[in-house]
């Protein structure tokens, strides 16, 4: 790493200290991350929601529909964390305007990260009283670069790097043996989570087809009666509506009870 290096800001030389990488800008105020000689800015964005309010957040989650039935209720909360996570911030000059790509910078299992929302009015300059609670970046910016290029972003193309920290409430719970990875974003509230207990798909498919092949054979009733005359059709379709009449309350009965259990 230089010895001198430039504000993103306003060109002022900085002089970091061996081994410093959050450095801000005494001519400025700016704060900046040096990576390998390279001045991006440094922002951070700020906390909004309580540690309350995401465990609220949290069980408003498990008990939605995406998850397994009453998972707020059976899963076993067994850590709660708080930090500053890194993102590399790539702004991408299009013809009617930015497009934003966030590509992680540490080591992390939550790839839907990469979805978030940051608009430009929500990032901070990062206050240094942040860096007991952030975490370092590993991943080197070359190596982001390449990730936003894969993405169908080259480099010339990118108008605007930075490093953003956002807060995050990491919840790790258990179920059913297994051990599963939540994360609370602390400026929106917004769930994030790879792998979690899932509603089975199978018992919803199951009573799909179940209703579809009854409504499918009632229908054939009147198709029969047509091959038989005129008032076989039309004993046909009375059979057809009034079978589909009764078999309406035992189906609904049917979905009801998968939708109860699953």
């Amino acid at each position: 790493m230089s010895a001198l290096a430039t504000c993103s800001q306003c060109g002022a030389e900085l002089q970091p200290t061996p081994g410093q990488v959050f450095v801000t800008c005494g001519n400025c105020g700016a704060a900046v991350y040096i990576d390998r000689s390279q001045v991006v800015f440094h922002f951070a964005v700020e906390p909004t929601v309580s540690a309350d309010q995401a465990r609220g957040l949290l069980a408003r989650w498990m008990a939605g529909n995406d998850t397994v039935k009453d998972l707020d209720q059976k899963a076993v909360l067994q850590s709660t964390t708080f930090e500053y996570f890194p993102l590399w911030y790539f702004k991408q000059s299009e013809a009617k305007g930015y497009r934003v790509v966030l590509e992680p910078a540490a080591a992390t299992s939550i790839s839907e990260l990469r979805r978030l929302q940051l608009p430009a009015g929500d990032l901070k300059t990062y206050p240094s009283h942040l860096d007991g609670q952030a975490v370092a970046p590993t991943v080197p910016l070359e190596a982001a670069l390449e990730w936003a290029k894969e993405q169908g972003v080259p480099h010339e193309r990118i108008a605007e790097a930075a490093l953003v920290h956002i807060p995050l409430y990491t919840f790790k719970y258990g179920f059913n043996g297994q051990t599963y990875t939540t994360l609370i974003e602390a400026a929106t509230g917004k769930p994030l989570a790879n792998l979690f207990p899932a509603k089975a798909e199978a018992p919803y498919q199951i009573a799909g087809v179940i209703t579809a092949a009854v409504f499918l054979l009632l229908a054939f009733v009147p198709v029969i009666g047509v091959a038989m005359g005129e008032e076989a059709l039309l004993m046909g379709l009375l059979v057809c509506f009034g079978l589909g009449a009764l078999a309406l309350l035992p189906l609904f009965a049917l979905a009801a009870w998968v939708a109860a259990k699953v």
